[in-house]
């Protein structure tokens, strides 16, 4: 009996995923609801868990594939079937052809693997081996690139690479021939050995490490040379990096080294080996994608006002050791500002809403999203109902949203259904921006940096705390009228913020 391992539901208007690693691979043994494989979507990081207890017979999707939802990851037999659906499973077909060249000292077809769905040809862009050059089994040999991702071809067996079918650059079918490898397991069996050996050393070279490892070094400060790779052929996994930051955290520190002149580039040094070239995360390549999106569909327009915070300051500050004391949570400026546009939103209605085809869908409930910026890229967490929620409420919410950002645990769910942003560029320094949309919403509201400027009140100059707010709004069914007024609902509530208890 075997058990299908498939792409599970990825969340709203998220439809493919990159295999970023595997946990098992096939022959090992698995519990069911063991993990076996995490899957990086634009937006978050998904683990899949083992659907049923017995041998992992093979892998459908390998590491950096692209699948879609519900597409076939692997197959699990039933413990007491698990050789049978090894020898036969497609994925590891190229370890079953290694067979004979072990016992007869044959030669062993180099294939092009599974690209993908929806993927038929793909172009050689490296050849890690030369004709002659002595391989192990499982060593890598070529990688491939398609149009969406890049594909190693590992060898199928142990011996000696006797022919390169497709050069770099060649364009291949799926299921083509790429080399033949002669010699057999036993005559190759001294140099796998050291082949082994030297596969973590040439990590860095020839093994692409796992997209979850490369993110986390990234994240964490640390290159691949201060990583120890403990997968296949020395690949780089997520545990590595995260043991090798703990293991840094514990070290003690280096003794200060004597001053060394800092070594110059030469003046004619050439451009290009000053560069450096990093592909984009998913989430940076989707956050790209939708953005450009945002302004080729909405007829986005922005509009400006500036509010004095006088007396939000001035009840924040009055308040806010009571507040931390009675809640648990700090009193901020993101609740005052929450509330603030969930009071304006009821009068203008249309800048919480959306288009749908012809129609527009008006909500009748608020879920606010607020823009955060993480180490990999924007995100905006959900704090739905928002407009339902007390002050302390939407603290709370915000302060665990941005922790769950900050650790990269946000879930598809605390991403969803968003009605209305806000973006707070102050925090960075910003002074006045054009904020985008975030779609299919209707509006966002841009905080900035709060400025003492002179300002005239009363017929005379005074110092006033000040911020910029900007209001990006959809021309096709936010009108003018509608986005002016609302921002200077807005602002009448944060300049007197007794409105909000009032309902004014």
């Amino acid at each position: 009996m075997t058990t299908e391992v498939r792409v599970p539901t990825l969340g709203e208007s998220v439809t493919e995923a990159t295999v970023a690693t595997w946990f098992k691979k096939p022959g090992d043994t698995v519990a069911q609801d063991e993990m076996l494989c995490e899957l990086e979507t634009d937006k978050v990081t998904v683990e899949v868990p083992a659907p049923a207890a017995g041998v992992l017979a093979d892998i459908v999707a390998s590491e950096g594939e692209t699948v879609g939802v519900a597409a076939l990851l692997a197959n699990i037999s039933a413990a007491g079937a698990a050789a049978a659906p090894k020898a036969a499973a497609p994925a590891p077909a190229a370890e079953a052809e290694a067979a004979p060249a072990a016992s007869g000292g044959g030669s062993t077809d180099v294939m092009v693997p599974t690209l993908g769905e929806s993927v038929t040809e793909a172009t050689v862009s490296v050849w890690f081996k030369k004709v002659g050059d002595t391989v192990a089994q499982d060593e890598m040999l070529c990688e491939l690139e398609t149009d969406k991702v890049s594909v190693e071809v590992p060898a199928p067996a142990a011996g000696v690479l006797s022919e390169i079918i497709a050069g770099e650059g060649a364009t291949v079918e799926a299921n083509a021939k790429l080399g033949v490898i002669a010699g057999s397991a036993a005559a190759a069996a001294p140099t796998a050995a050291p082949a082994a050996q030297a596969a973590p050393a040439a990590a860095g070279k020839d093994i692409a490490n796992a997209p979850s490892a490369e993110k986390a070094m990234a994240e964490a400060g640390l290159s691949a040379a201060n990583v120890a790779g403990t997968g296949r052929d020395g690949r780089i996994m997520k545990d590595d990096v995260a043991r090798a930051v703990a293991a840094a955290a514990s070290a003690p520190a280096p003794a200060a080294p004597a001053a060394a002149p800092t070594p110059r580039a030469p003046v004619a040094a050439d451009d290009a080996a000053r560069e450096e070239r990093v592909k984009m995360t998913r989430l940076r390549q989707t956050i790209a994608k939708r953005l450009k999106e945002s302004q080729n569909t909405a007829a986005m327009l922005t509009t400006y006002n500036e509010v004095d915070m006088t007396e939000v300051m001035a009840l924040r500050s009055q308040y806010k050791d009571q507040f931390e004391k009675k809640h648990g949570v700090r009193l901020g400026f993101m609740s005052f500002f929450t509330k603030a546009c969930c009071h304006a939103l009821k009068e203008v209605p249309e800048v919480n809403a959306e288009i749908d085809g012809t129609d527009v869908v008006y909500k009748n409930f608020v879920h606010m999203g607020v823009a955060a910026g993480t180490p990999t890229g924007l995100v905006v967490p959900v704090i739905r109902d928002a407009d339902s929620m007390s002050f302390a409420e939407i603290e709370k919410a915000i302060s665990a949203k941005g922790k769950l950002a900050r650790d990269g645990k946000l879930s598809m769910a605390d991403m969803q259904g968003g009605t209305f942003t806000l973006s707070n560029g102050g925090v960075y320094g910003s002074l006045m921006s054009s904020p985008i949309l975030n779609p299919p919403q209707s509006g966002i509201l841009g905080m900035h940096k709060i400025q003492d400027r002179p300002m005239a009140i009363n017929g005379k100059v005074e110092i006033r705390p000040m911020m910029y707010l900007a209001l990006s709004y959809d021309h096709r069914i936010v009108d003018g009228k509608g986005a002016v007024t609302f921002l200077v609902r807005v602002k009448e509530a944060l300049e007197d913020p007794r409105r909000l208890l009032m309902d004014l």
